[in-house]
C-alpha cells in the first residue's frame, strides 16, 4: 500500500510539473505585451518634433502616432520617457514593448530586433551656421568635427564620410555645439531641423540636404523584441490602416509641413 501511495504521489508531482510547464509555455506564447491590454512605449521625449514636452505633457509626431497605433490595435498606452543611450537596452531589459523614436532600420538592428513596416522615410541633412559656405555635401565633412548622437545611423554616416563624431545627447545640444564652435556642423534629419527652425524662430543656422545617392533616405520603423511576431502583425495592420485612412499623412503634415510617410 505504501509503495502504491508513493507511486501515486510521484505521478501527481509529475503531472503538476508538466501542467506548470504547459502554463508557462502558453503564457510565453500568448504574451505579446508586458502588461495585458497596455502597450508600453519607450521614447526620449526630448526630440522635437518626434516627441517632446510642452507644459509638462508629452507631445509630438511619434506620440500621436503611438496613440493611434495603440487604439487601432486595441491597446491602452503607457509612455516611458528614456534617454537615448538607455532606450534600446531598455527594450532588451523588458522595460517596454516597443521603441518609437525615429529609429533607422539598419541591417545590424534588424538582426537583433523585430521592426514594423516603415512609417516615415527620413532624409539626412547637415546643419551649420548660416555663414558657413564650405560644406555643400557629405563629402565635405572629412576631418571635421560633426555632432551626432552615439549609436545612431547619423553617427555611422559621419564616420563613413571621414568626419570626427562628437556625441550630442539631444537635438538642442547639437545646435548649441554648432553655435559654440565646438563642431562645424551636425548631421541629423532634415525634418527635425525644419521643425526646430520654425518653432524656435532660428535665423542663425541653415541646412544642406544630403543627396540620396550619398545617404539614402532612412526607413524609420517601430522596434520590438526579436521574435515577437504576434505584436509585429498587430502593429503592421494598425500602421496599414492609418496609412489607408489618411491619418499617417495628416500627422506628418501637421508636424513636418509635408508628407514624409512616402518613400
Amino acid at each position: 500500500m505504501r509503495w502504491f501511495k508513493k507511486i501515486s504521489l510521484f505521478a501527481e508531482l509529475i503531472a503538476i510539473s508538466l501542467g506548470l510547464v504547459a502554463c508557462s509555455n502558453q503564457k510565453s506564447t500568448n504574451s505579446e505585451v508586458l502588461n495585458k491590454g497596455t502597450l508600453t512605449v519607450g521614447l526620449e521625449g526630448t526630440y522635437a518634433p518626434y516627441s517632446y514636452r510642452e507644459n509638462g505633457k508629452l507631445k509630438g509626431f511619434e506620440v500621436d502616432l503611438a496613440k493611434a497605433v495603440a487604439k487601432k490595435a486595441g491597446y491602452k498606452i503607457k509612455f516611458v520617457p528614456t534617454k537615448w543611450d538607455s532606450l534600446i537596452a531598455g527594450l532588451g531589459a523588458k522595460k517596454f514593448d516597443i521603441v518609437i523614436n525615429d529609429i533607422a532600420m539598419t541591417p545590424e538592428r534588424k538582426k537583433a530586433y523585430t521592426f514594423s513596416t516603415p512609417y516615415i522615410y527620413s532624409k539626412s541633412a547637415l546643419i551649420m551656421k548660416k555663414t558657413n559656405n564650405t560644406i555643400k555635401s557629405a563629402k565635405d565633412i572629412k576631418g571635421l568635427k560633426i555632432a551626432a548622437a552615439t549609436g545612431t545611423a547619423n553617427a555611422d554616416n559621419v564616420k563613413k564620410f571621414g568626419g570626427q563624431n562628437v556625441s550630442s545627447t539631444d537635438f538642442s545640444t547639437a545646435m548649441e555645439l554648432i553655435r559654440q564652435n565646438r563642431v562645424v556642423a551636425a548631421m541629423n534629419s532634415k525634418e527635425a531641423f525644419l521643425y526646430y527652425q520654425k518653432s524656435q524662430h532660428v535665423t542663425d543656422l541653415k541646412y544642406v540636404e544630403i543627396p540620396t545617392n550619398q545617404i539614402p533616405a532612412q526607413e524609420i520603423g517601430i522596434m520590438m523584441s526579436k521574435g515577437n511576431s504576434s505584436l509585429q502583425k498587430k502593429i503592421n495592420k494598425a500602421l496599414n490602416d492609418l496609412r489607408e485612412d489618411g491619418t499617417l499623412s495628416q500627422l506628418s503634415k501637421k508636424y513636418f509641413d509635408g508628407d514624409i510617410t512616402k518613400k
